[in-house]
């Protein structure tokens, strides 16, 4: 797709730059919040981020065996890079529980220098997976494989702190530590245990601090008030434990050159990106549902761009590798607090890094008084939370144990790469088995109807057996086909409709349901039988007999003379709704009853019957609070013979629905624009037409001044004046939005996005209007994210 150059092709002399005025249309309203920053509630979001994020990463570091100062570095990169750059504003980024094991092997194998290398490496890998705009297959992983990869991370991790927390030192393999716990039990130290239990008992009751005391005590995180009160009890009573050491930074170790095997290294590093990015994704969507929930957020913070997100996380592990840190990625529970503490932008996550960094260089004395115990303590309840409940719960709901069990499992015994790369064979063959595996019954009811019942999947593997079942149906008979599954391939459906078709050449009745009995196919003697079942909103001309052309004057006044069967098309679509419809949508209607409207959009557009907004945005009930005119019109709040009905329903719509966005949506062959062009509403006795296109009379003076661009499409100029009238309309009339009181507070605060649309009734292609000049670009069949928007219209 390309768009070109907004300029108008007239004779005058024009440049090709969009004028001030044109830019001025579609920018923000001008006011404080072009200047940089910061919110009270992301400062105050960011200390809670940073009291969490501090003894985290000391205890991260200790668990993967690194220089307990890596994980501060981690987190400050993480806070100051991921922050400024990443693609989910509200996620923090930083050293993660999930990359523990990963890291902690690498430490082992390699040595601390070799593993700052494959973290640089690994960021180069993300980096180039972003350029490549991949970040939304890693959604395409098998939530089981995810769930169960951090279940496996989850046990190892806290099998190794069990050691420290009763007072040993871990082994380098889960499995060691599991036949060396037996002799550990045997020789533990009192002081190390009683320091771990406190951690833990004020670690897990902290949060659950009954009444208003509770609601005090809950705004300081649990993990802080735990370690703190651990340190200072080992500090109170003397007791001699193992404490975190931090050396000067001036013997801070950084990254050094790879050294070891290189397919060793390869592994080491397609192990890191994938955990890394991976959890950094999934982490991403988790913080977009947690983000939905709050309506104080603008828009743009409601959804992440995953593609940028990637590259953020590659940049921030480049840092932190290069820097001596651990392997950076979303981490979740930094993330939920800085959702839940009320941040509204990506400068809380900043702002938690400068905070880290503060920490790192004045407040080491204190740092070092923290025992080592209080630490794994913190980390093993970390990694004993990893072993969901809730995971669980949704992946028996789905028959997926299996999968899940599996990836544990291998990651425990094997290692997170070959773990996943289990979990992943697993589920395909269950994927195969799902596919393949086709129970099909077939009874006589006492009333003579055969049915035939299909359960599961319907490819090429079940023919023979659905052939055998079907052919036990008596010729002549009634027979309905029960249909429960989600697809169906070519054999299946050719052998299906073979047998339907000889079975009613026969004289028998074949009809063909879903599970809950509603019809999926008419038989062929049923009306509309010209009509395709792709197209149920086509219009039924088939209901009107297709004759001859008339070859006499007689017959001609005859069929001109005949009805138009209005009242009839009418009661048979009604009928066709109740009968095929609306037992598909009853469900969802009666939500909306008991929950009300909640649109997230005003979709305002012409009254023409073409245009079915349904269709071409793909919405259904509730998503759409939808406004229809004569030419698509907002008449100017105190214009002379205002319509206060658009006015109200903007009103309302802002004010009371709280819509995130307004959509003006004007389209090719617009009859009001046609009149407005051929007879200007001006002067004189004016029918109510006439009255209510003045409000277009902005719109046709647009078109004339020729100090304004005119508006073009992608890759061509408006077909004519027709079609340049109704592309600038739209341009017209988003100003025109801008004037109404309720718009205007809207988009001071962020709230409101306003959008142009075009739509060609003739080539069914949908066009969105650049933001900064009159250039609509042309929307791909393809998927995209709310950051391709624009770029569509770029590109």
């Amino acid at each position: 797709m390309s768009a070109c150059v907004p300029t108008r092709t007239s004779d005058s002399d024009r440049t090709d730059e969009p004028t001030a005025a044109a830019r001025k249309a579609h920018s923000p309203p001008p006011g404080p919040g072009r200047r940089f920053r910061i919110a009270g509630a992301d400062l105050s979001a960011s200390i809670a981020v940073f009291l969490i994020a501090l003894p985290l990463s000391l205890g991260i570091a200790l668990a993967t065996g690194a220089p307990l100062e890596s994980g501060l570095v981690a987190a400050a990169v993480g806070g100051l890079v991921a922050g400024l750059l990443g693609g989910a504003p509200l996620q923090v980024s930083g050293p993660a529980a999930g990359l523990t094991v990963v890291t902690a092997e690498l430490i082992q194998r390699y040595g601390w220098r070799t593993t700052c290398a494959i973290t640089v490496m690994a960021g180069i890998a993300q980096l180039g997976l972003g350029c490549l705009r991949v970040a939304r297959t890693a959604l395409a992983v098998s939530p089981a494989v995810v769930h169960g990869m951090l279940a496996g991370i989850g046990i190892t991790i806290a099998v190794a702190q069990l050691h420290i927390v009763l007072g040993g030192t871990p082994e380098s393999a889960v499995l060691d530590n599991l036949a060396a716990l037996p002799a550990q039990l045997a020789n533990v130290q009192p002081a190390a245990l009683a320091v771990s239990a406190l951690t833990l008992t004020v670690l897990f009751a902290w949060p659950r601090v009954p009444g208003r005391v509770g609601r005090v005590t809950r705004k300081v995180p649990a993990a802080l008030i735990a370690v703190t009160s651990a340190t200072a009890v080992t500090a109170l009573f003397g007791l001699t434990l193992p404490e975190v050491d931090l050396p000067s930074w001036s013997s801070h170790a950084l990254a050094g050159l790879p050294d070891g095997p290189v397919l060793g290294i390869a592994a080491a590093v397609l192990t890191t990106t994938l955990v890394c990015s991976v959890q950094s994704l999934l982490g991403a969507v988790a913080a977009d549902k947690l983000a939905a929930g709050r309506p104080d957020l603008p828009p743009r913070m409601r959804r992440s761009n995953l593609d940028r997100e990637l590259l953020s996380q590659g940049a921030s592990n480049i840092v932190s590798g290069s820097l001596g840190g651990l392997p950076v990625a979303g981490v979740a529970v930094r993330t939920t607090a800085n959702i839940n503490a009320g941040a509204v932008s990506g400068n809380s996550a900043m702002l938690h890094g400068v905070w880290v960094v503060a920490a790192t260089l004045l407040l080491v004395p204190v740092l070092e008084l923290i025992p080592l115990a209080a630490l794994a303590a913190l980390v093993m309840a970390v990694g004993i939370q990893m072993v969901s409940l809730n995971h669980i719960r949704s992946v028996t709901r789905h028959r997926e144990v299996l999968v899940y069990v599996v990836t544990t499992l291998g990651v425990v015994v094997f290692g997170v790469l070959q773990g996943v790369g289990l979990g992943v064979a697993v589920a395909v063959g269950v994927a195969l088995h799902r596919l393949a595996r086709t129970r099909i019954t077939h009874e006589e009811d006492p009333h003579g109807v055969h049915h035939v019942r299909v359960r599961g999947q319907l490819t090429f593997l079940a023919v023979p057996r659905l052939s055998r079942f079907l052919h036990q149906v008596p010729q002549g008979a009634d027979a309905v086909v029960e249909l429960d599954g989600s697809f169906m391939d070519h054999a299946a459906f050719e052998a299906l409709q073979g047998w339907q078709k000889s079975h009613t050449t026969q004289g028998g009745k074949v009809e063909l349901t879903g599970r809950s009995g509603a019809r999926i196919a008419e038989p062929a003697s049923t009306a509309h039988t010209c009509c395709r079942p792709w197209t149920p909103w086509r219009n039924h001309h088939c209901d009107r007999p297709h004759t001859a052309a008339p070859e006499t004057a007689a017959e001609t006044r005859t069929e001109t003379a005949a009805p138009r069967r209005g009242g009839h098309q009418l009661a048979s679509g009604i009928s066709a709704f109740q009968r095929d419809t609306a037992p598909l949508v009853r469900g969802e209607l009666a939500r909306l009853a008991r929950e009300g409207q909640k649109p997230t959009q005003l979709f305002l557009t012409c009254a023409d019957s073409r245009l079915v907004t349904s269709m071409i945005t793909s919405s259904g009930p509730g998503d759409l609070f939808v406004v229809r005119n004569v030419g698509n019109l907002v008449p100017l709040p105190g214009a002379e013979s205002g319509d206060d009905s658009v006015a109200a329903a903007i009103e309302y719509a802002v004010d009371v629905l709280e819509v995130q966005s307004i959509t003006v949506c004007g389209h090719s062959g617009c009859g009001a624009m046609q009149a407005l062009l051929s007879s200007p509403p001006t002067g004189g006795a004016l029918t109510p037409l006439k009255r209510w296109l003045r409000h277009g009379n902005p719109s046709l003076e647009r078109l004339a001044d020729k100090e304004l661009p005119w508006a073009r499409l992608a890759g061509r100029a408006p077909a004519d004046t027709v079609e340049q009238l109704c592309l600038t309309n739209v341009v017209q009339q988003l100003e025109h939005l801008r004037a109404h009181e309720s718009v205007a507070r809207a988009l001071e605060r962020g709230a409101l996005e306003l959008h142009g649309m075009y739509f060609h009734v003739g080539e069914a292609q949908a066009y969105l209007l650049e933001e900064a000049d009159p250039v609509f670009g042309q929307v791909a069949a393809t998927t995209f994210d709310d950051s391709s928007v624009s770029g569509a219209a770029r590109a």
